[in-house]
């Protein structure tokens, strides 16, 4: 029988050998369906190693927009003999397996269809070069993905002659691979199967690209001069960016002088140290890191909250701890950031869903360190900084001003305006500070991070400290109606259960609040940008019977901040948790939630080891 055609809506998932140049390839292939106007989602899924482990390229296709991850393959492409089985095991019933046949394979499922092209063969026989041979052959599979997929192959040679505009000699050869696939597959095989695309009008205005990117603008577009970093995956192409982005908004093209400064410090807490005495003197500074790097930064992110001085931390979260799996994702360091170093101290954060808050936000993080004067963490994480992603497009204005907050001038301090550095003059908890040489005389000229009263005199005075201590909580009570606020979407019916959730849970979230809705358990959700929580998030909690907490990582994060700081009854929260080091998926959330919202008795619930 037949399989109904599926148009626009399939997962399509790459097997390859790590390191076999496949990478590209299936870039080109995502590429190619968004220029057929049909929302395309990859996620690439890589070891941490280079022992040539395997690795994976999923691509969702779904015209109805939905960008999360989601469960089962549709059509395999299965490029690598060490991951064979588990690879074919994955393909849904009624699925495709397309494979390289220039190897005879003895076994295979009987409900599935099968699809072979002597790769292999092809290029032995058309290739003389090894190097060419593999390369070669991952472009061939993709021109034979476009006969079976219906994909216009004028679009993927109009990828290949600009992706190569700067190698022209390259473009024909390149094209020649494709068109070999391509005609093979349309001699072979009855094209298009049932899994197909068809023009449509479904990406707009949206563009491609990923949050570590888009992070890396807004921090140009935020006005950021000064990144000091060390490698560590998934955040090292955040500052790769950064780097482009400045050589070409930040430098002079007369005199070719930067006016940036981009330092790879010796190790994560000389790179803080740095951004913190950037800060100190005035430059919007930053820099960029993953879990481990926040572990090592722990003493200087308190010298930094207590003596008040502006910074910006993107962490892009992966699973840990320590080395962990760093080419995973999870959402694994909100407390570690929210609560971040010694003593006491709240940390402002930030929580993008996609590139386009990265962009956003990215900027925003800047303004609301020198409003606040206190460190600002962007917590992205690797789902969101390393693969592209449709959004919004940015928006750049010639308007925009950067809010550096209250910084005292030479002409205030000359007139005699009273000037104590942690003095709070108007209640909103933050003081006035100076930028080091504004005056000759008055002033700030160097800080301490030990205690002192509010003309930053040394003291240990027990009143004096605990009148610091209390100030520097109405500072963050202020930055609770400056932080980016909660979403809040509302089931189209009255909801007796609403669910709370934050950062890359987003696409899956609303995909799956469609599938409950559809099977009559309206949802409303509200969707967490940023801590302190505004008033609206502990309000939309009591307004709820039971609020499900969903995020990524296994100790309920998220929800531990909310209990601590709204002071909420645990029971009421309930905990839908994933931690394998995938994509949450709308499956696994409306799964959990669908099987609890129906007792009594809800119970905890865990993503269970694959």
């Amino acid at each position: 029988m037949t399989p109904l055609p599926r148009i626009n809506d399939f997962i399509v998932r790459f097997a390859n050998i790590n390191g076999s140049g496949s990478a590209s390839a299936n870039t080109l292939f995502a590429r190619a369906i968004l220029r057929m106007g049909v929302p395309a989602t990859p996620r690439n899924i890589f070891p941490s190693n280079i022992q040539g482990l395997p690795t994976w390229y999923d691509v969702r296709v779904s015209e109805s927009g939905h960008l999360g991850a989601r469960a089962g393959t549709d059509l395999m492409v299965a490029m690598n003999p060490q991951t064979w089985e588990r690879d074919v095991a994955s393909i849904t019933s009624g699925g495709y397996l397309f494979y390289d046949s220039t190897r005879v394979v003895r076994k295979l499922r009987d409900d599935i269809s099968v699809l072979g092209v002597p790769l292999t063969a092809i290029c032995n026989e058309t290739y003389s070069e090894p190097r060419q041979r593999q390369i070669f052959k991952n472009i061939m599979y993709v021109g034979a993905l476009a006969a079976v997929l219906d994909i216009e192959p004028e679009l993927v040679e109009q990828l290949l002659s600009e992706q190569f505009k700067a190698k022209e000699k390259l473009i024909a050869p390149n094209v020649k691979a494709m068109r070999l696939g391509y005609d093979y597959a349309r001699e072979n095989f009855a094209c298009p199967i049932s899994l197909r695309l068809r023009r449509a009008d479904a990406v707009g205005e949206r563009i491609f690209v990923d949050g570590n990117s888009a992070a890396a603008l807004g921090a140009v577009y935020g006005g950021a001069t000064v990144c000091s970093w060390y490698p560590i995956t998934p955040s090292t192409s955040l500052v790769e960016a950064f780097a482009r982005y400045t050589s070409r908004f930040r430098k002079e093209p007369e005199t070719g002088r930067m006016h940036a400064a981009i330092v790879q410090a010796e190790d994560e807490l000389a790179s803080i140290g740095m951004v913190i005495g950037a800060g100190w003197n005035g430059a919007r500074a930053f820099t960029a890191t993953s879990g481990p790097g926040i572990s090592l930064m722990q003493e200087f992110i308190g010298l930094a909250y207590f003596a008040e001085i502006p910074a910006v931390v993107f962490d892009v979260q992966r699973a840990g701890p320590s080395t962990g799996m760093p080419t995973r994702t999870q959402q694994c360091d909100v407390m570690a950031c929210a609560y971040a170093s010694h003593g006491d101290t709240k940390h402002v954060l930030l929580f993008p869903e996609d590139p386009h808050e990265c962009f956003v936000f990215g900027a925003q993080a800047f303004d609301l360190a020198d409003r606040l004067q206190t460190p600002v963490f962007v917590l992205l994480d690797l789902d969101i900084g390393m693969n592209e992603r449709l959004c919004a497009p940015f928006a750049w204005s010639d308007d925009r001003r950067m809010d550096r907050g209250k910084v005292m001038t030479a002409a205030e301090l000359e007139a005699g305006r009273d000037f104590g550095r942690y003095l709070d003059v108007d209640g909103d908890g933050i003081p006035y500070r100076t930028l080091p040489g504004t005056h000759p005389a008055k002033g700030a000229y160097f800080t301490r991070g030990t205690s002192r009263d509010e003309y930053a005199r040394y003291t240990e005075d027990g009143v004096a400290y605990l009148r610091n201590m209390e100030r520097l909580l109405r500072k963050f009570a202020t930055a609770k109606g400056i932080v980016p606020r909660p979403l809040r979407r509302d089931a189209a019916q009255p909801a007796r259960f609403g669910a709370i959730y934050y950062g890359s849970t987003s696409p899956a979230m609303n995909e799956a609040a469609e599938m409950l809705a559809a099977r009559d358990v309206p949802l409303d959700l509200l969707r967490i940008r940023a801590f302190p929580f505004h008033d609206e998030v502990l309000e939309f909690i009591a307004q709820h019977e039971k609020v499900f907490v969903v995020e990524q990582n296994r100790d309920a994060q998220l929800r531990s901040l909310l209990i601590l700081e709204g002071e909420i009854d645990p029971a009421r929260l309930v905990r839908v948790l994933h931690y394998d080091g995938t994509s949450i998926t709308a499956e696994f959330i409306a799964g959990a939630i669908g099987g609890a919202a129906g007792t009594t008795n809800v119970v905890p619930l865990r993503k269970a080891a694959p």
